[in-house]
């Protein structure tokens, strides 16, 4: 491999973000700091920002290629990096106290979010299937550990062992899905599918049959239904910054994943991973509402939450148009706004020895404290699609990419369960305002985390009054140029 094809410096995030991981392991190996906690939260937070600046410069208007074209570096992937990095720096924030709590904000939590973060870049940037799987699997292990760091929760370790088999079963059904794809077209590399199947000179049988290896794999990384079995006992189970990781950072990177595999290596097969979607898409509205409902463990609540969103997502990328993509993407991204301030909150309402994850913990939250219980209301009203906040424009936006494409009925079912989906958005926001609170203690928040909340609740009103020249035009440009 000649030097000029590597063309390094299109990974420079990725390199830096690498560096700084190193030494922070070596100052947490060597430290003796009884200030570590906030050193490691400090050196973290600003890696993450001076990566998501190098991000930004490093994208293109016309995406450029690295490692002989394993690697690229556009303005969609700069747009996702951006997104996930300042998620992951939000995380940080909310976690500290939690996290100092329980005896869990350590090096190896820090340096396993960071290593996740590297294979969320790694993943939007990939393009061949070995580099995808790279990053997917960097991911995948970092937050297995993850969602088992606290050691002496059984119901941590249960659900960090669910998360583990199934998640392997899932990257085995990725992997059997790839090599079937390698067999008919005679290549990993995502622009030489995308022309094999183009020009008909694919095995389409074998196209096939990998394609449902490889949507079966996906949904099981989106928990989308009929692969959903891990997301509620994992969200509940997990750490709450883990649950946040995974309900916000994570999800982005997967949509990134997503279109890079169907979007741009078989866009050509569209009119066969489209039905599939469709199932998938169908069954996540249906299920993640309606079981939602009875719901009593706010956690578990939110992950049917998840479920029934990432069938949203899903309705954007069945359309198959650039439209389609730009709406999943500006949905997949305000979903992560909205999750951090509703995870941020379940984390500033515990204390040691209260989780409070509960939906009677909310009761009469706005007698204990008014701000905090605005801020959730923004929230819940946001992901229950009310405008106008910018749940609803991602929505609306989603629904208009899916009825360009002609799917009306799939428009009409959509809206039905969004419609019932309100209903546990609702139900939160009469026990904070109507009920009286079970819980008399006082809301303590931090100076940091207090603004930080603030700017996120502002944010989701913000993008919701100015969606189309905001966000969603970002989103818009960033596909149109990379796809």
């Amino acid at each position: 491999m000649k030097l000029p094809e590597l063309n390094m410096m299109l990974a420079l995030p990725e390199m830096v973000l690498m560096g700084g991981i190193v030494l922070i392991m070596l100052y947490d190996l060597f430290s003796s700091n009884k200030d570590r906690v906030n050193m490691l939260m400090l050196s973290a937070i600003a890696l993450l920002l001076i990566v998501a600046n190098l991000a930004i410069t490093a994208g293109s208007d016309v995406p450029m290629f690295a490692f002989s074209g394993m690697f690229v570096a556009d303005k969609m992937a700069a747009v996702l990096k951006v997104a996930l990095l300042l998620s992951v720096a939000i995380l940080l924030v909310y976690s500290r106290d939690y996290m100092v709590a329980r005896k869990l904000f350590t090096g190896e939590f820090v340096l396993l979010l960071l290593f996740a973060t590297l294979g969320m870049m790694i993943m939007v940037s990939a393009n061949h299937f070995v580099t995808l799987y790279l990053g997917l699997e960097i991911l995948a292990l970092s937050t297995y550990a993850m969602v088992a760091l606290n050691r002496d929760s059984a119901i941590s370790t249960e659900a960090a062992m669910k998360y583990f088999v199934l998640g392997a079963l899932a990257s085995g059904l990725l992997l059997y899905g790839m090599s079937m794809i390698y067999g008919a077209t005679g290549s990993l590399d995502v622009a030489a599918i995308a022309r094999m199947i183009e020009f008909s000179r694919a095995n389409d049988p074998l196209v096939v049959f990998g394609l449902v290896f490889i949507v079966s794999g996906l949904a099981f990384k989106l928990g989308a239904v009929p692969f959903h079995m891990w997301v509620p006992d994992v969200y509940q189970g997990a750490p709450t910054p883990m649950t946040l990781f995974i309900g916000s950072a994570s999800k982005i990177a997967a949509f990134g994943f997503l279109v890079r595999i169907l979007g741009d290596a078989l866009s050509g097969a569209s009119a066969d991973w489209s039905g599939m979607l469709i199932i998938l898409a169908v069954a996540s509205l249906a299920v993640g509402n309606i079981i939602a409902i009875a719901q009593t463990n706010i956690k578990r609540m939110l992950a049917y939450s998840t479920i029934s969103h990432m069938g949203f997502l899903l309705l954007g990328i069945l359309a198959g148009t650039k439209n389609g993509y730009a709406a999943s993407m500006f949905y997949i991204i305000t979903y992560a706004i909205m999750s951090l301030g509703a995870f941020g909150i379940i984390m500033l309402l515990s204390r040691p020895g209260f989780e409070a994850d509960t939906l009677d913990d909310l009761r009469g939250l706005n007698q204990r404290s008014p701000w905090v219980a605005f801020l959730m209301l923004v929230m819940m009203m946001s992901m229950a699609g009310i405008p106008p906040f910018v749940g609803f424009f991602a929505k609306l936006s989603v629904l208009e990419a899916v009825l360009q494409a002609g799917y009306t009925w799939l428009v009409v079912y959509a809206v039905l369960m969004s419609v019932i989906g309100a209903f546990y958005y609702l139900r939160i926001l009469k026990l904070m305002y109507m009920d009286e609170p079970t819980d008399a203690t006082l809301v303590v928040q931090s100076g940091v985390m207090r603004t930080v909340l603030g700017v996120n609740g502002f944010v989701v009103i913000l993008l919701g009054l100015v969606p189309g020249a905001g966000l969603m035009g970002v989103c818009l440009a960033a596909v149109q140029r990379s796809l």
